[in-house]
């Protein structure tokens, strides 16, 4: 079979023994062999396919433990993109040429405006108006069709705009309060309406009763629409790189099943870990199962085996989210803190503690891996006190479960995790998004506990890190567990318990994450591991940190074969047959 030489420039294989070399062949879809230019070059052949890197670095493709491919991908699917509009004209602009194939009546959703999850580097107030535009302008794009921009989570208050038809179409008029529950219904002198609604006005992580009786009257996502809209997503992840995900958080089976027939078709440009979540709390409307129920489920999502051997798409665990985010005010704490509306809350626990302990029960007695998602304080204390108790009884230290978040945790939480024998995925996003938030809301105190990524390694945690909400650059978060910088402030929160290393933020997108994720054939350039490679234009262990971010991704190869190919490298020979037949 015919061989793959990469040569041309530095390869980091990401495996202590050997670190550097010069060049690597590839055969059947895996690493043969690194090492030195001119044997790797004998071992390879005189029929070896070339890839002459031209200076480039070569090293492990990534591996993002909390990406949402699937429900960014979908959510975004068939909206009028508005993410980098400049002005109101340009808004108008793309909503009429969307009108203009969309049949009279249809919706027509768009993007909010700015930079995807947190819109603090750029927002609706960047537009040259430095607002949102009303009904009114929106009307000049269209009258035949309800028109909404959006408010996606994880800003709160956060602000919408709809125009005349879309106002109607969801029932509002001027005879509404100005305010109904938490939402502001914007008005004009006159008392009309303007189509602007502030408040709790997210599509997720938002149980307003008000605004929630609004989104029911919106168009529901189209599911031919989250195939096409993950697709898209893949491509932007194959082309920063990344060549494995983990999909743990608010999978629903059918979400999985858009992996499954991505997979049978052949169309994974990735490979995927993914879990059920026993029960989501993130879309409205939410009502939680009964404690029968939630059994029952269960019983189902366990029902078959877990499929462990594909090499691109494997399901494995359950996974549990008790509890939500800070900036909606579910963030679950000892203390009271305010809540975007000013009124103090501890936050909200969506699953019961009866049903966390039957989890855990369910999980520990049977042998299945769990993936828990928590993020707060009292979140950590009410698990560890329920999983210290089984653990008695049920000894699972060796079932590598995972915590998922971590948000903010103390060092004694840290040391009972490592207790237990936990493997740890987090995004240190969390703190560049919403870092500022959380001292305003809770107190500064809380920094020294916010995503303490030194903490958890030292502790002897396996670190894997991952997009979440953003920056969606992984790069860029390879950086930021060096800065730990604030979004929009400039602060860094780059205490003792937080600051990585470059080689250790490297390893939470390689070896790292794969430990995590217990897949032992990627995240390192080794013999007999997958030959999941990144090319790149710089080398992200050595380059100026001011210069990571900017990484730019010249190819993409996934078991050997070119997922991604930004133009810019030479080949010689054909693409040989992968492991998986394409």
């Amino acid at each position: 079979m015919a061989r793959t030489l990469i040569t041309g420039g530095n390869v980091l294989t990401l495996d202590p023994s050997a670190p550097d070399a010069e060049a690597l062949v590839v055969e059947a879809g895996r690493v043969l062999a690194t090492g030195g230019a001119r044997d790797m070059a004998s071992l390879a052949g005189p029929g070896a396919r070339t890839i002459d890197v031209a200076g480039a670095t070569v090293l492990p493709g990534l591996i993002d433990t909390h990406p949402h491919v699937l429900h960014f991908g979908g959510l975004a699917a068939g909206l009028v993109d508005l993410t980098d509009a400049v002005d109101h004209a340009d808004i108008v602009a793309r909503i009429r040429k969307h009108a203009a194939h969309t049949p009279a009546g249809e919706w027509i959703m768009c993007t909010p405006v700015g930079e995807p999850h947190y819109f603090v580097r750029r927002s609706s107030a960047d537009l040259a108006e430095r607002r949102l535009p009303d009904r009114h302008t929106l009307d000049a794009a269209t009258a035949d069709h309800p028109v909404l921009i959006q408010a996606w989570a994880p800003r709160m208050p956060n602000v919408v705009a709809f125009n005349t038809a879309g106002l109607r179409a969801v029932g509002l008029s001027a005879f509404i309060p100005d305010r109904v529950c938490d939402v502001e219904i914007d008005k004009d002198d006159n008392g009309e309406l303007t189509g602007i609604l502030r408040g709790p006005v997210t599509n997720y992580y938002t149980y307003d009763p008000f605004w929630s009786q609004i989104l029911s009257k919106l168009p529901p996502l189209d599911p031919a629409r989250a195939v096409q809209g993950t697709l898209d997503e893949m491509a932007r992840f194959t082309a920063r790189g990344v060549t494995t995900v983990y999909e743990g958080h608010a999978m629903e089976p059918e979400h999985i099943d858009v992996y499954r027939y991505l997979r049978a078709q052949g169309l994974l440009t990735f490979r995927v870990l993914t879990a059920p979540d026993i029960e989501s709390v993130i879309f409205t409307p939410f009502e939680p199962l009964s404690t029968a129920d939630f059994g029952a489920r269960l019983e189902r999502l366990t029902a078959q085996p877990a499929e462990r051997e594909d090499e691109l798409l494997r399901v494995d665990g359950i996974t549990m989210s008790p509890g939500g985010p800070c900036f909606s005010g579910f963030f679950a704490t000892h203390e009271p803190y305010p809540d975007p509306f000013g009124r103090p809350t501890r936050g909200v626990r969506f699953l019961s503690l009866e049903k966390e302990e039957l989890f855990v029960r369910f999980c520990a007695e049977r042998g299945i891996r769990a993936n828990m998602c928590l993020g707060a304080f009292r979140e950590h204390d009410d698990f560890l006190a329920i999983a210290e108790r089984v653990v008695r009884e049920h000894d699972f230290r060796d079932r590598r479960w995972i915590l998922q978040h971590a948000i903010t945790i103390t060092p004694d939480q840290v040391r009972r995790y490592r207790a237990l024998g936990f493997q740890v995925t987090t995004s240190v996003g969390f703190a560049w998004g919403k870092g500022r938030m959380y001292g305003e809301r809770m107190g500064e105190h809380v920094w020294r506990d916010l995503v303490p990524l030194r903490r958890l390694l030292d502790a002897g945690l396996d670190l894997g890190g991952g997009t979440d909400w953003g920056p969606k650059n992984p790069w860029e978060q390879i950086k930021l567990a060096q800065t730990h910088e604030f979004a929009g402030s400039g602060h860094r929160n780059a205490g003792p318990d937080q600051v990585l290393t470059r080689a250790q933020a490297l390893e939470m997108w390689t070896t790292g994450a794969a430990r995590v994720l217990d897949w032992p054939d990627i995240g390192a350039l080794v013999p007999g591991h997958h030959a999941d490679i990144a090319i790149v234009d710089r080398d992200p262990s050595r380059c100026d940190i001011d210069d990571l971010a900017d990484t730019r991704v010249l190819r993409t190869l996934l078991g050997g074969r070119t997922v991604h190919d930004s133009g810019d490298l030479a080949d010689a020979g054909d693409e040989p047959e992968t492991e998986n037949g394409r």
